[in-house]
């Protein structure tokens, strides 16, 4: 495949040469040159075929039919308007069926830019013109225009069959990857000490899922918590401990509640002045690596990363702690670079650097000599481009710390660290999460909802759901555990991924574990009945493996029609979020792919069975072969939003 885009490139570049000859005056030469022309064009036809006809067969992967559609059009466009410098290219899924399967309608912005130019062109005309250069291709059955220039795009039904055949022989197998690109997202993020509440568990969710994506599409990908374990509060903690657990570097003491531990550390601190200045020594102790300091230290660390460790085990995360402490070291030398390079200010004993159109400065050092939030993430983004050699890094914490990340991004671009061409650093914000009165999302007391409760009240809610439905009656007590923790953690993290990241969030129990609507709950039921019909049917996976290898995905019912082309979008959805990284997309499109699966299974018998004895007289295979379809593509999107599915439920 690769060889044969390196020569069609190489040819491509022949053919624009041999269109400007200079100054050859010759016609005998001429008339050579054209006949090598057309050489060289049938030559690429014949090369362009070769390698849609390689894609479309030893391609294990699937198929983006929209960007497979962006090449064929942009071709085209390229062609009927050589002369527009980058036309603009938009192909989307049609809305309504009677006009089609896919639209562009690149042809009315065409038309504008031409009138910017001072060309008055009818946008039809140019669809037209489209049109009759859209080359030899494998998937378009006919094109139409419609309106003042829409194009619409009809597929060959026996193409998308053999799509489906594909995925059904290879599984839902990712995108063909240009290069292996290392991607860090760093989320998650909780401070040491301090109880993680629900911003972090946006932050977790939504950065878990990110990182199976990119992982799904074969990315090297390194997921970091950036864990608040240094700082002043240090100082009083372990000030506290000394005084509470004197022995504490022979005996492991048993700090229980660290939330406790933590307020009766800060009430000392704001009202005994022997012990604020204890603290103080305390932090210049920890500072220069004391070792019983560092226990002491290591210590409170440990107890709180078993609390998160408690919430990661729930929710099934999968994370590397590098803390701001690993970055200590790594700041002296960050600021020394910026000095160097003459890019720092002194400003009331401050060091600072401001960055090309950034308001506020960043502030490398205070006035007395410690660093900042500034300096760690200039550290830790310096560490993560050269030491990781990162090609992606994505920072997911809530929106507040937007601007702070764009000063940050603007100082490392301005002293060189990357190119915003060549690196993509992106911060990805969230909203705040919000109780169902629309305010900050507290307990009763007024105080920060403790995750473990959170989830507690999950898996409670969740048994009570189950048991409303009779599903204590009909399962193992095994079967319903694992029910009960796939329903509780499933419609926690889709209550969050299927709502626009930007957005703030009503943290809902009641709108969450709703079966009706676009919830994990719907969905969970929806495909545990889809991957019942066969086996109702009793019809095993052999059996639908040699109906895969040997019958047609017939696509004659309309029903059919939408059902298959739906399953093949999922290439094109994953795409987009890749690139706004977005996952609501994605939950919009597996409930858009359940709602079109239920209109199927209405319309189109997949199973007859005998009306008296209830036997399975007559079974429809290729109509399986969609449930089977249907079922892989929703495991593979339950599997990207960290969402598992049980087989009973």
């Amino acid at each position: 495949g690769l060889n044969i885009e390196l020569e069609i490139h190489s040819l491509t570049a022949e053919l624009e040469s041999l269109k400007n000859p200079q100054g050859l005056g010759l016609s005998s030469h001429l008339d050579g040159l054209r006949e090598e022309n057309a050489k060289l064009k049938y030559r690429l036809n014949v090369l362009k075929r070769s390698l849609q006809e390689e894609r479309s067969q030893c391609s294990k992967t699937m198929m983006n039919i929209n960007q497979r559609l962006q090449e064929i059009f942009g071709e085209a466009i390229r062609e009927a308007c050589p002369d527009l410098e980058n036309p603009p290219l938009a192909v989307t899924p049609n809305q309504q069926a009677k006009f089609g399967d896919y639209q562009c309608n690149s042809a009315m912005a065409m038309a504008q830019m031409m009138k910017s130019k001072g060309l008055k062109v009818n946008p039809r005309q140019i669809a037209e013109n489209i049109q009759q250069n859209i080359p030899d291709n494998e998937l378009i059955e006919k094109t139409e225009i419609a309106g003042p220039g829409f194009i619409n795009v009809h597929l060959k039904r026996s193409f998308v069959s053999k799509l489906l055949t594909n995925l059904l022989l290879n599984g839902v197998q990712p995108p063909p990857l240009e290069s292996k690109k290392k991607v860090v997202v760093d989320f998650s993020s909780p401070n040491i000490a301090k109880e993680m509440h629900v911003g972090h568990l946006r932050s977790t969710i939504i950065g878990d899922s990110m990182c199976r994506l990119f992982e799904f599409l074969g990315y090297d990908v390194l997921r970091l918590n950036h864990v608040g374990d240094w700082g002043t509060q240090f100082g009083m903690l372990i000030a506290h401990l000394q005084d509470k657990f004197p022995n504490y570097l022979t005996v492991s003491p048993p700090i229980g509640d660290l939330q406790a531990f933590y307020k009766e550390s800060k009430k000392r601190f704001d009202e005994e002045e022997d012990f604020k200045k204890r603290a103080y020594q305390c932090v210049v102790k920890l500072q220069s690596k004391d070792p019983a300091f560092i226990k002491g230290w290591n210590l409170i660390c440990d107890v709180s990363r078993n609390e998160f460790q408690k919430v990661y085990n729930c929710l099934d995360i999968q994370i590397i702690e590098r803390g701001e402490s690993f970055y200590q070291e790594k700041m002296t030398a960050v600021v020394k670079e910026f000095e160097a390079k003459g890019l720092v200010e002194m400003d009331e004993g401050r060091k600072i650097v401001f960055a090309p159109g950034q308001q506020i400065p960043l502030t490398v050092v205070k006035s007395d000599g410690g660093y900042t939030y500034d300096t760690s993430d200039l550290a830790a983004l310096r560490h993560r481009l050269f030491d990781e050699k990162a090609d992606i890094i994505i920072y997911v914490t809530d929106s507040g710390q937007g601007t702070h990340f764009q000063v940050v991004f603007a100082a490392a671009q301005m002293i060189g660290w990357y190119d915003p061409n060549v690196t993509r650093v992106e911060h990805a914000g969230f909203g705040v999460v919000l109780g169902e009165d629309k305010k900050k999302f507290k307990t009763r007391s007024g105080d920060t909802v403790r995750l473990m409760d959170l989830l507690d009240e999950g898996l409670k809610r969740s048994m009570d759901k189950l048991k409303e439905k009779d599903r204590d009656k009909v399962l193992s007590t095994e079967d319903l555990t694992k029910a009960q923790r796939s329903v509780a953690f499933g419609c926690i993290k889709y209550a969050d991924l299927s709502h626009n990241r930007i957005n703030d969030y009503v943290f809902s129990f009641d709108k969450m574990l709703d079966d009706r609507g676009n919830t994990a709950a719907y969905l969970l039921y929806a495909f545990t009945r889809i991957r019942s019909i066969a086996r109702l049917a009793n019809i095993d996976e052999a059996a639908l493996r040699k109906a895969a290898e040997t019958t047609e995905v017939l696509l004659e019912h309309d029903k059919e029609w939408k059902l298959g082309k739906c399953l093949l979008r999922f290439p094109e959805i994953l795409q987009k979020i890749l690139d706004d990284l977005l996952l609501h997309t994605l939950c919009d499109y597996l409930y858009e792919l359940a709602t079109t699966f239920t209109e199927f299974y209405d319309s189109c018998y997949c199973i007859e069975k005998d009306r008296q004895t209830g036997e399975v007289v007559k079974v429809n295979m290729w109509r399986m072969l969609l449930c089977d379809a249907t079922a892989a593509i929703m495991a593979k999107g339950f599997d990207i939003l960290g969402i598992n599915p049980v087989s009973r439920m």
